[in-house]
């Protein structure tokens, strides 16, 4: 389903815990991490659509969640080509995102990667709000950065933001990783999933 600019409706998930820190989701046998995202069914609201990707995703049931905000508007990314199936090039440009900002108040053995047969993500952490967006896809970079900012207003007091995290990579920039929870049963090779994008 793409609207008249040819970008598919959409919504992101940006989760805390009660330390403010975001989870960030490595995704199945690649080398990439993001926040949990998904594509819009027909009929579907956006807030239906997050609980549905919520569950699909995380394996987090509604009652283990309170939204806390949502983004007022669509924010877009346009994917590359070499991303797009080619049947489909030419008609699809991106997404467009509705971002909602959730509180945890479930407990982290909720999570489960494994709730569907297709598992989107392998590992999972938590991480401080402003996450190093120089290791999302780059394509990504610019409408997590805006769903970070904007929703950062819904935290009080609102988190700092780095210096070192956007755009540029820094090769001297080291950061202490946070503790990664894995399930080793889904760790396999990596590789690139063109179609995912277009979810």
């Amino acid at each position: 389903m793409l609207d008249r600019e040819g970008f598919r409706p959409n919504v992101g998930i940006i989760l805390l815990n009660a330390n403010n820190k975001v989870w960030w989701g490595k995704r199945a046998r690649e080398h990439s991490w993001q926040f949990p995202q998904g594509g819009i069914k027909h009929g579907e609201t956006p807030e239906q659509a997050m609980y549905r990707e919520l569950l699909e995703e995380t394996g987090l049931q509604r009652e283990h969640v309170k939204v806390v905000g949502r983004t007022r508007d669509w924010l877009r990314y346009e994917v590359p080509s070499n991303y797009i199936k080619r049947e489909i090039r030419g008609h699809y440009r991106g997404q467009k995102q509705i971002w909602f900002l959730l509180r945890m108040i479930g407990r982290d053995s909720d999570f489960n990667l494994r709730s569907t047969n297709n598992p989107e993500f392998d590992a999972w952490r938590w991480h401080e709000y402003w996450v190093p967006l120089d290791v999302v896809i780059e394509f990504k970079r610019d409408v997590y950065f805006k769903a970070l900012n904007e929703l950062s207003r819904f935290l009080d007091p609102p988190p700092q933001r780095e210096v070192l995290f956007f755009p540029k990579r820094r090769a001297n920039y080291r950061r202490k990783k946070p503790a990664v929870s894995v399930d080793k049963r889904m760790v396999g090779s990596a590789g690139i999933d063109e179609e995912k994008h277009q979810e």
